[in-house]
């Protein structure tokens, strides 16, 4: 098992952290240790993460000083997600963008503008996903300020849009995440399935992912004008509409905002399509050849909207169970969405900071988002494999704290301390440890009682690894 998947919070962050090449070991050493502190006491401020004073006071050196960047801090977290990747067949690589909205009421933090009336910090995020739907880490972050934007009509500012370049937009911070995660998936020698969601259908970004070797899905959010039939042009809904279905399966649907859960039954229609990606501006067309999957739900319940996905993919879809694959690889992209919620608002509380600048903002963000993913992953593997021991994300003496602490706290004398539980058993006993009550929580343990079960069980681990080393 990998260092990163095995041992407690100071050495999980000795093996994300330590690759950073900050100058000098001894900042180095301080970012292993703020890094253990979060890993377990998650939060968003250093006062609530750092107890000890004379730490919290390095620690805000750390970050508000000029000698460390965000950059080596990224470098070492990819690294070592890249890492573990290695053990897999391929990774999924979930894309997405999202943003953090910070308080500045001085507005001397250098923070941009978010949504329309909101300040913060943008960001793209690259995420690993393992095949089977578990979180590896973070591959890549792009981050920026936007700039507030022009007095102007919307009709002007579209046209300055459309005439703008790639590297003139926020396009190009999307292309950079691309092409670093494609760097460093050479370097490691990792496949990669690219999964963008309607965002991810530009013309810029197909043609990025066309080129970079790996495959990719991308949600389509257009109906965009085909090739067919020799020079003739079609639509895309339409050239599907006339192709038969492959196949059918069924989809249990879970409960939503305005949605019952319950069991559907999908059709499956795959055509390879010849897409005309125009540049309206510079009135241009290249074209590009992809393979188009939609999956369309037969019957919804009445007064509800169908289940419809359209995907375009460079991988081959002949039979159902290819098109089942890329259907299964673009629901994985989920998990970025469920990071982004533990990141910011969360177990994490990363929009909580109140750092002075957006590089130490950047950079004690960088550290929460690798200490998301470990929760995240945690939550995910007592999901997925309930039944592997806790031993492949937890060490010994946090497992012995956690049934000591089980033992005592819920009166059951029966648990014998040399057992070794199943991951499912350890997250459900650290969820309650945070306040989970079961069917009454409306769902299985999620980040946040994860994470405060964690925090509660940190103080136990400490005691347990002192009185190890003193026996020694």
């Amino acid at each position: 098992m990998s260092d990163a998947t095995s041992l407690s919070s100071l050495k999980w962050a000795r093996s994300v952290f330590c690759g950073a090449e900050l100058g000098d070991s001894r900042r180095t050493d301080r970012l292993i240790l703020m890094a253990s502190r979060a890993a377990a006491r998650p939060g968003g401020k250093i006062s609530e993460v750092v107890l000890d004073a004379a730490e919290r006071q390095g620690a805000y050196d750390f970050l508000e000083g000029e000698q460390v960047s965000a950059a080596p801090v990224l470098r070492s977290v990819a690294n070592a997600a890249f890492q573990c990747a290695e053990q897999h067949p391929f990774c999924f690589a979930a894309v997405d963008g999202s943003s953090l909205s910070l308080t500045d009421t001085q507005h001397k933090k250098g923070f941009g503008t978010v949504g329309s009336t909101g300040i913060g910090l943008k960001v793209i995020t690259s995420l690993l996903v393992s095949p089977d739907g578990v979180l590896v880490g973070i591959a890549d972050q792009q981050w920026w300020a936007r700039p507030a934007r022009p007095k102007i009509s919307r009709k002007a500012h579209r046209q300055l849009r459309l005439k703008a370049r790639p590297h003139q937009k926020e396009t190009q911070h999307w292309l950079r995440a691309i092409e670093q995660t494609c760097q460093r998936a050479q370097q490691a020698g990792v496949q990669l399935w690219f999964q963008l969601d309607r965002e991810g259908d530009n013309r810029d970004y197909l043609s990025a992912l066309a080129k970079c070797g790996h495959r990719f899905t991308v949600r389509g959010n257009w109906n965009r004008l085909v090739r067919s039939f020799g020079t003739s042009k079609d639509y895309l809904c339409e050239v599907l509409g006339r192709h038969k279905p492959i196949g059918s399966y069924e989809l249990d649907v879970p409960a939503g905002p305005g949605r019952r859960a319950r069991r559907s039954k999908m059709t499956v229609r795959a055509a390879q399509v010849t897409l005309i990606l125009r540049d309206k501006w510079m009135k241009t067309a290249t074209t590009l050849t992809l393979t188009a999957v939609i999956t369309k739900e037969m019957r919804a319940p009445k007064g509800e909207k169908p289940l419809d996905w359209m995907l375009l993919t460079n991988a081959p879809v002949t039979t159902l169970p290819q098109a089942q694959q890329v259907i299964y690889g673009y629901a994985q992209r989920w998990r970025i969405e469920e990071f982004h919620k533990t990141w910011k608002t969360g177990a994490c509380k990363s929009e909580e900071t109140q750092l002075r600048s957006t590089q130490a903002v950047i950079t004690w963000a960088t550290i929460l988002a690798a200490v998301a993913t470990r929760i995240e992953r945690l939550k995910r593997l007592s999901r997925t494999e309930p039944d592997q021991p806790a031993d492949i994300e937890l060490s010994n003496v946090e497992i012995r704290a956690l049934l000591l602490l089980r033992r005592e706290v819920n009166h059951r004398k029966e648990i014998r301390l040399n057992a070794m539980p199943t991951i499912g058993q350890a997250t459900l006993w650290i969820a309650e440890l945070g306040g989970y009550t079961g069917k009454s929580s409306g769902g299985p343990p999620g980040a946040i009682t994860i994470r405060r079960g964690l925090e509660y069980l940190r103080p136990a681990t400490q005691l347990l690894e002192s009185l190890g080393q003193n026996e020694k």
